[in-house]
């Protein structure tokens, strides 16, 4: 009944909201890499690389914010930038991963190239799907106050009770 009324899913469980990364990061990186070719014939490859990447990694956010973690609304301003900043450490794993291969072995293969590209990518998409999880798609709960056990008071009888039939009268 909380989430029909707060507007917000509820959030689903680790395995399932890391199929749904998968499918929207995959996704929407399967779509971009399709974008970037078909840009880079209009304008030169970096700068097709660079819109092409910002504009994927909003539309991921969104859909992560959604429908990944249930958020069930808009991504924040704050978690745009948070998502933004894993996406750029991504980017630099995997440029360190080629970097890498590139001086150990530089007349790697196309199919070496790749094989070290999508493995540090996939390592790096575990690291950045735990930190969009537990950072910054994370449930905020609120702490729950204890509330102290409230009795309803009864007027107390008195004490001693008049002995007098005269007292009683009064009393009365």
């Amino acid at each position: 009944m909380e989430t029909a009324q707060s507007g917000r899913q509820a959030a689903p469980g680790a395995r399932t909201a890391f199929a749904r990364f998968v499918l929207c990061g995959g996704g929407v990186g399967l779509a971009s890499s399709f974008a970037v070719a078909a840009l880079a014939a209009w304008i030169s490859w970096g700068l097709a690389n660079a819109l092409i990447t910002a504009l994927s990694t909003l539309l991921a956010t969104e859909l992560h914010a959604r429908f990944t973690f249930g958020a069930g609304r808009h991504a924040t301003w704050r978690q745009h930038v948070q998502s933004a900043g894993s996406a750029a450490a991504t980017y630099a794993v995997t440029c360190a991963a080629m970097l890498v291969l590139h001086q150990l072995a530089p007349a790697s293969g196309a199919m070496l190239e790749q094989g070290v590209y999508l493995s540090a990518s996939a390592l790096a998409g575990v690291a950045r799907f735990a930190a969009l999880r537990l950072v910054v798609f994370a449930r905020t709960t609120r702490p729950v106050r204890a509330t102290a056990t409230v009795t309803p008071t009864v007027p107390a009888a008195r004490a001693t009770a008049p002995a007098v039939p005269a007292e009683l009268c009064r009393a009365a």
